[in-house]
């Protein structure tokens, strides 16, 4: 005769299965009571004043990366009404995407702003709230146009302001042209006046080198001086760089830069892959999806820092580079043979 002794082995593997499961609801508990509120899983609210394909495709990003648990709203800035309510909310039928207006919205839920572009940056600016505010894909002549406009509004103590530029830093940049022409040490560059805050940027960036850069700096004030000052440059340079600036940012100045380089041999850089596909040797590039997750990354940034340091200094960044783009056919005609764009690419993302 035997004795069934293996219904209380299950009924108490039940009890201290449920005993686990408890305690490891528990422990979730009060893991998500202590972590800290992360702007992404609250509402995110973009704010674009263009329809640039750019401007597009970086709202796109951020969409995408939204987790569900957040809220999505998109505020198209009219002109001539910069911080009127909402004209239109993204109505795509997704999981995380909501209608709010700032009438229902609570401290609980404020979440992020994202402003896209500098017609957007200044509505921001000038909305009410306090909720985190991060102004993405403008140049560092935007930024710097916007603090000496806003300074007041870039600074209030009750709402925290990061900056996302939407070109990389010009240490990055040099760096490109130092892995690219490793034997060269003369740098030349035409600027307009507006320019000093990028050219004193590069001008640090050239002195913290090693070795440093030898740089050749010439002032065109407008389109007419523009030979002038390219005559006079071309002779004392090994290479010449655009600046994301009125010159950059002319596709007519640009190519006089590229035609004068190309006539006396000089290699041509920038950070824009026109520049690359109209006969610029090389440049390093941040694409509108990387600066949308970078964006998202500085808001959490930004929504944290309440705390530590100074809360009334907007946290200023640069574009991370995403990838380097080369002119392949240039690259031959000056006679080079620069690393892969891979390699090039890895190389600026390495700590310096």
């Amino acid at each position: 005769m035997s004795v069934a002794v293996n219904p209380p082995i299950p009924l108490f593997s039940g009890r201290v299965h449920r005993a686990v499961h408890a305690l490891l609801a528990f422990g979730l508990v009060l893991c998500l009571a202590a972590a800290p509120r992360v702007a992404s899983a609250a509402t995110l609210t973009v704010l674009v004043g263009d329809d640039q394909a750019a401007s597009a495709e970086f709202v796109q990003q951020l969409r995408t990366g939204q987790p569900a648990s957040g809220k999505f709203e998109l505020v198209r800035i009219g002109p001539g009404a910069p911080a009127a309510e909402p004209a239109s909310t993204d109505t795509e039928p997704a999981a995380n995407t909501g209608v709010r207006t700032r009438s229902l919205r609570t401290a609980s839920d404020a979440g992020l702003t994202v402003a896209v572009g500098t017609a957007a940056a200044r509505a921001a600016l000038e909305r009410p709230g306090a909720e985190p505010l991060v102004l993405a894909m403008l140049s560092r002549l935007d930024y710097e146009t916007l603090k000496a406009a806003s300074p007041t509004a870039l600074r209030r103590g009750d709402r925290r302001v990061g900056v996302l530029l939407r070109d990389p830093a010009m240490a990055d940049q040099l760096a490109l042209v130092n892995a690219v022409l490793p034997q060269k040490r003369r740098l030349g560059v035409i600027a307009t006046p507006e320019s000093e805050p990028l050219v004193r940027e590069l001008q640090r960036a050239a002195q913290n080198a090693n070795p440093a850069w030898d740089l050749q700096v010439e002032i065109a004030p407008d389109a007419r001086s523009l030979a002038a000052a390219l005559r006079a440059l071309v002779p004392r340079s090994d290479a010449l760089m655009v600046l994301p600036d009125l010159i950059g940012d002319s596709q007519a100045a640009t190519l006089s830069v590229l035609h004068a380089g190309a006539g006396a041999g000089l290699p041509v850089f920038g950070a824009s892959e026109g520049l690359v596909r109209s006969g610029g040797l090389a440049a390093a590039v941040s694409t509108p999806g990387q600066l949308a997750q970078q964006a998202r990354q500085l808001g959490q940034k930004v929504a944290s820092a309440g705390s530590t340091g100074n809360s009334n200094s907007p946290l200023v960044e640069a574009a991370t580079p995403a990838t380097v783009r080369i002119n392949a056919t240039v690259a031959r005609g000056l006679g080079l043979r620069p690393p892969e764009e891979r390699e090039l690419t890895e190389r600026l993302a390495a700590p310096r």
